[in-house]
């Protein structure tokens, strides 16, 4: 009898050991390499490129784990890659800091935000081809002595900004006697905060300051004959992916096939459709 007993228990516990492996097995399998969704990180916080909104109007697209759903130029061309990927499109809402960390750690599967492949960049993540080619300019406040510039120089001695971890902070350090103030986390910060008075002006792309000053009459986008010193890469935004990743051929190719008039009308709808700025 006992030695029946320890058969049987030799073989229950073989058996829960195989079940236990084939459990393992079937996690393993149903991991990325199967995962049907393409999960892009942006911080929803920078029209035209991407922005928070309450509904699914103009082609908004759910923000996971939340109520609100995000739109824009870099949300549409999210679509478009999530399509020719024959995957479903996963947003995640990720702050600006965040979104290299979340991206090496698995957390998404790509940055589409507006993001440029600087060198910095490029030590950690790697880039698609570009999608989108931008100018520098500065925003102002409507009135502002600032309106007619011409030239970065004429902000001598002005309270300037940008935003934190980006080379727009890094080129006011081209304009001699500027008052360089803090970078600030997001635009809608530094709206505010060229709203008040605490500063004179920010560093922006052509885009975003088109879209601040169509939806917020007090402020002014200044263009400059004279402008900022930059490279191709700096203006330039590609999609952010991992070292290595099998998705940059993929995606390369998904990117080649937006023609160029229909990437600069994705933008003019992006700019038309953007909530108001604050």
């Amino acid at each position: 009898m006992r030695n029946k007993l320890s058969l049987f228990i030799v073989l229950l516990v073989s058996a829960m050991v195989l079940l236990a492996g084939c459990g393992t097995s079937k996690g393993a399998d149903s991991g990325a390499s199967e995962d049907n969704t393409f999960t892009v990180g942006l911080e929803a916080g920078y029209a035209p490129f991407n922005w928070t909104q309450n509904d699914d109007s103009n082609g908004g697209v759910k923000i996971s784990q939340t109520k609100e759903y995000a739109g824009g130029y870099d949300v549409e061309i999210a679509k478009k890659v999530a399509e020719g990927l024959g995957k479903e499109l996963v947003i995640v809402k990720t702050e600006w800091d965040g979104l290299v960390p979340a991206l090496t750690s698995g957390k998404i599967d790509a940055i589409i935000a507006g993001m440029s492949p600087t060198a910095e960049r490029k030590a950690t993540i790697d880039f698609t081809d570009n999608y989108y080619t931008s100018n520098l300019v500065m925003v102002v406040k409507k009135g502002s002595k600032y309106v007619g510039a011409t030239s970065i120089q004429d902000f001598k001695g002005a309270k300037v900004t940008a935003q934190l971890n980006t080379f727009h902070y890094s080129v006011i350090d081209q304009i001699n006697g500027v008052d360089k103030k803090t970078a600030m986390d997001n635009f809608p910060a530094m709206r505010v905060a060229l709203e008040s008075g605490m500063i004179d002006g920010y560093v922006s792309e052509r885009p975003e300051g088109v879209s601040a000053s169509a939806a917020n009459e007090n402020y002014v986008m200044v263009e400059f004959e004279d402008g900022f010193k930059t490279s191709a890469d700096d203006t330039a935004i590609a999609v952010g992916l991992k070292k290595g990743s099998d998705l940059t051929d993929k995606i390369n190719e998904i990117l080649a096939g937006i023609p160029e008039d229909e990437r600069t009308s994705i933008m003019d709808k992006a700019i038309k459709n953007q909530p108001a700025a604050k």
